[in-house]
């Protein structure tokens, strides 16, 4: 058994000053403060004395890192998940994003074999497949080459048994209705992005069973008064979710604050959109089969763009997303957890076993600094990352 003890627990639901957390078998066994809880002669203590201890992060949207593309290259998610402990990611969605659907099976394939012997590391939900369904004028960094019409047949094998949690498409594209309601029956959940939707075509797709919004603001038209589009109809409809990255260069930072408002933090989700140069220096890497290169921005992160200029995904660890949402909405530290902890839970429907620190959930947990910098993380009981 493990014994956390000394904390300053942030379940994200309540805080608890003076916390023990106590762990067996990899799951959380009890939570209280220290007047409540006694640890065991036998257990094995971490004092977390002077420290936050969170849940886990999740990230809905990840590309790679460390040099590695998941689309290019499906088997590393196992070798990238091991090392985002660091950041204080505990689980995350391995994103997969236009390419010959070969790509996605490939993925599929890499976890349901599961991860090498002795590995331990961030754990992969399931795959977040961010097209190739998407609208060719809003393509992005996606290669338009790889672009198709929705059909059911492509998605045949999609699913959260399959390994496909999260699934990105354009609801104004013929066949597109279909399509989620049928990825939506089975457990999916379905995504508008990279769209021009309409205000009307949204609301069909959220009837349909759309229930998130891909990185709000970006690759969708932009929030007009007489037109809301797309991004009005997620910011105003209150059963919608929303992703957004915090960067300071996918979106400013007046806008994140605007969706806050609009959402909260039970219906706001931050992600990364991180690729492959996450953890890496400026360079030239890959998204896809397609070339990008990373430069340093004012705003204090490297920036990732194709030739052409167009952003292609993120360089923004997760911590540091947490810390830009602190700083540019002025929400609680309890409130911007649950962006990247019980809100991305209860989205996939695991909210009983992953982003809160309650008994018979998953111990994933993140040991913070005062300043919100990561000092260990544990995963499913087992220490994963220490600084």
């Amino acid at each position: 058994m493990l014994c956390i003890r000394r904390a300053t627990l942030l379940t994200p639901d309540a805080q608890i000053d003076d916390g023990v957390l106590l762990i067996e078998r990899g799951r959380i066994l009890a939570v209280g403060d220290a007047a409540s809880i006694a640890a065991p002669d036998d257990a094995e203590v971490i004092d977390a004395v002077g420290l936050i201890v969170a849940p886990g992060f999740i990230d809905l949207q990840l590309n790679g890192a460390f040099g590695d593309d998941f689309t290019l290259t499906p088997d590393t998610i196992w070798r990238v998940a091991a090392g985002l402990p660091r950041w204080g990611v505990t689980s995350f969605l391995p994103t997969i994003i236009t390419s010959p659907l070969s790509q996605p099976a490939q993925a599929q394939e890499t976890l349901e074999s599961g991860p090498p012997s002795g590995w331990r590391g961030s754990i992969p939900l399931g795959l977040h497949c961010e097209g190739p369904f998407l609208n060719p004028q809003k393509k992005g960094a996606h290669n338009p080459a790889h672009l198709r019409p929705p059909t059911l047949t492509d998605v045949a094998a999609w699913s959260p048994e399959n390994h496909v949690r999260l699934v990105t498409l354009a609801p104004e594209l013929p066949g597109a209705l279909a399509v989620v309601a049928g990825l939506a029956a089975r457990g999916v959940v379905v995504s508008a992005g990279h769209s021009l939707a309409t205000y009307r075509e949204a609301k069909a797709g959220f009837a349909a069973g759309i229930r998130y919004g891909t990185h709000l603001f970006n690759a969708m038209p932009p929030l007009d008064h007489r037109e809301p589009g797309l991004p009005g109809a997620l910011l105003g409809d209150p059963a919608l979710t929303i992703g957004i990255i915090p960067d300071g260069i996918h979106v400013h930072p007046t806008m994140v604050a605007l969706a806050w408002a609009a959402k909260g933090p039970q219906r706001l989700t931050v992600v990364t959109d991180a690729m492959a140069a996450l953890g890496m220096a400026p360079g030239r890497y890959t998204i896809a089969d397609q070339e990008v290169i990373v430069s340093a921005h004012d705003q204090g992160v490297n920036e990732a763009r194709l030739p052409s200029g167009s952003l292609a995904g993120s360089v923004l660890a997760m911590d540091e997303a947490l810390r830009r949402l602190i700083r540019y909405t002025g929400c609680s530290l309890g409130d911007a957890l649950r962006t990247i902890t019980a809100t991305p839970a209860d989205l996939l429907g695991l909210g009983a076993e992953r982003g809160r620190l309650r008994a018979g959930a998953w111990a994933d947990l993140v040991f913070l600094t005062p300043m919100l910098e990561v000092v260990r993380t544990v995963v499913a009981g087992v220490v994963c990352y220490e600084r």
